[in-house]
C-alpha cells in the first residue's frame, strides 16, 4: 500500500489540477465502473475543502479532481457552524485528511449580504439572517469607504480568514497542528479566470 501523500504534496496536486482546468485540459471528468466499484468499498480523500454553495465554484471541477479525492463541505459563504465543524472533525479523525482548505470566491452573495447588513442596515429573511450572522464578525472591519468591488474583495478574503480562525481555535486543530498532522490554507476562486489564489 502506498503511503499517504503529505499535505504539501496534496496542495501541489490541487493547484496542478486547477492549472489543467484553466487551460481546458481537465482529465478527471470521466469515470468507469471499476472506479465506482473501488470507491464503494470506502473512501480515502486527500483533502477536505470547505467552500461556498455557489453553483460556479465546484471544487471537484476547478481542481480537476477524480471521484474520491476530495471531501467537500459546501455552505453559502463557507460559514462555520456546528454541523460544518462536525464534518471537518470527521474528515480529520476518520478519513485522515491532512490538508484542509477554506475556499471563498469572488462576488460571494452571502458576504455581500453581510456587508449590506453591516453598512446599510439591510434586514434579511430569518434563515438568511442567521447565515449572515456567521459572516459578520469576520468582515466587520472592512471599510465602507472603499470602492464597492474592493470592499467585497477584501470582505471575501476576510471571511475566509475568519473561517480559518474559527477552525484553528478548536483544541483538536491546535493539537493536530502541533503534531504536524494538519495543514490549513485559505484561498479565493476567481470567477472570470478560473484561478484559485492562495491567501498569504
Amino acid at each position: 500500500m502506498n503511503p499517504s501523500p503529505s499535505a504539501a504534496a496534496v496542495l501541489a496536486r490541487l493547484l496542478e489540477g486547477n492549472q489543467r482546468f484553466m487551460r481546458g485540459e481537465a482529465q478527471n471528468a470521466k469515470f468507469c465502473k471499476e472506479t465506482l466499484a473501488q470507491l464503494a468499498t470506502g473512501q480515502k480523500p486527500h483533502a477536505t475543502i470547505l467552500g461556498c454553495s455557489d453553483s460556479r465554484v465546484a471544487p471537484e471541477v476547478i481542481f480537476d479532481a477524480a471521484l474520491g479525492e476530495l471531501f467537500v463541505i459546501r455552505v453559502a459563504g463557507n460559514v462555520m457552524s456546528p454541523e460544518v465543524m462536525g464534518s471537518i472533525q470527521y474528515a480529520a479523525a476518520h478519513l485522515g485528511t491532512l490538508l484542509f482548505m477554506v475556499l471563498g470566491h469572488e462576488g460571494c452573495g452571502a458576504v455581500h449580504a453581510a456587508l449590506d447588513a453591516i453598512h446599510d442596515g439591510v434586514q434579511h429573511r430569518s434563515r438568511i439572517a442567521k447565515l449572515v450572522e456567521g459572516i459578520i464578525p469576520g468582515v466587520s472591519g472592512v471599510s465602507k469607504d472603499l470602492a464597492p468591488d474592493d470592499q467585497l474583495q477584501r470582505a471575501v478574503e476576510a471571511n475566509v480568514r475568519w473561517s480559518m480562525h474559527q477552525l484553528m481555535a478548536t483544541p483538536e486543530a491546535k493539537i493536530r497542528t502541533d503534531e504536524g498532522k494538519l495543514m490549513l490554507v485559505g484561498a479565493v476562486y476567481e470567477l472570470a479566470t478560473g484561478r484559485v489564489r492562495l491567501l498569504d
